[in-house]
Formats: structure tokens, sequence, C-alpha cells
């Protein structure tokens, strides 16, 4: 870890407020994995973002704004994360999207062959579209325009854009959780 964990004892005050909405947040919509350390130091994405606390909160901001205005199912929307976590291989992003699905259900061989990279045999028609638009935009590159037109099919335009943005919220985390070495805490 490159980045020292800000105890709450510690934060300065452009710090403290962005941490007190950031750990409102995380226990209302990210507590399927641990991201606090027991003195409430937050971990994963949050503390790189604390040290910078105006580009943080920006971006807590649209992470949270994501999260409120979603119409994509979980489903779609955890299918679509965890390519962009493989691709990226940021640990933190995986061990965080792995507790999530698997809170919802996802088996372990679909875990598995996610966060190896490969699409999974059993994805619905739904998943199996997020899974490709994740895994074309990861790649650079326009999105090929069936698969744009595809997509837009199926989610609605609005759904589409989701989609869209969503593979690239993640992708800026997943930059993040590897540019700082953030790592993976112990599972209990």
């Amino acid at each position: 870890m490159r980045l020292p964990l800000i105890a709450p004892a510690d934060l300065t005050p452009a710090q403290k407020a962005v941490y007190d909405e950031m750990r409102r947040g995380v226990a209302r919509h990210f507590n399927a994995f641990r991201a606090e350390r027991k003195d409430g130091a937050l971990m994963g994405p949050w503390n790189p973002w604390l040290h910078e606390p105006a580009i943080g909160k920006a971006i807590w901001d649209l992470t949270l704004t994501m999260t409120a205005n979603a119409v994509l199912p979980d489903n779609v929307r955890q299918i679509a994360i965890l390519v962009v976590g493989a691709r990226y291989d940021a640990a933190y992003e995986i061990y965080a999207h792995i507790a999530v699905a698997e809170r919802e259900g996802m088996s372990p061989e679909r875990l598995a062959t996610l966060v190896a990279d490969v699409k999974p045999s059993d994805l619905t028609r739904d998943e199996s579209i997020a899974y490709d638009v994740a895994y074309a935009l990861t790649r650079g590159g326009t999105l090929p325009e069936p698969l744009y037109r595809l997509a837009v099919a199926t989610f609605s335009q609005h759904g589409a854009n989701e989609l869209f943005y969503l593979v690239g919220l993640y992708a800026l985390v997943s930059t993040t959780l590897n540019a700082f070495n953030v790592p993976v805490p112990e599972r209990e």
C-alpha cells in the first residue's frame, strides 16, 4: 500500500467532511465486504480518495449517483464490474465485487470464470450483452456499432448509457486501486 490509511482522528477538516459522507454511503451501499479498519479508517479506493478530498469527493459523488440512479439489474451490473476488475487485475475490486455477487447468489464457478477474464457459458442474454460491452470497452477503441445497437435495444438508451458509464467508473476505481497498490483485507 502506497498511501497510509488515515485514522479518523488524523483527518483534516476537508478530509473529515468527505470521510463522513463516504462512511455513511459505504455502510448503506457497499456493506458486503470489508471497507473499514477497526479504528474507522476507510480502506479500498476510499483511502486514496481521502488523500485528495476535492477529487475524492467528486469521484464519490459520481459513485453514489451511479448507485442511486441504477436502472440495470444488479446481476448485469456485477457482471460488468467483474469484467472490468478482471481486465485491470484490480485485487480489491475483485475481492469486493465477488463478495457482492456471492451475497446475491452468483455461483462460485461463474465467479471463477469471470475473474479469470473468460466469458461464462451460463450467462443470461442481458448478462452476456453486459459482458461483451464491458469486455470490448476495456480493450480500448470504439465500441463496435452492432454491440452498441444491441446494448441500446436491450437496455434502452438510458440503460446502455448507464452500462457505459459504469465500465468507465470501475476502470477509474481499478486504476486508483492499482496505482496505490491497495491491498485486499483478510476475509473473516
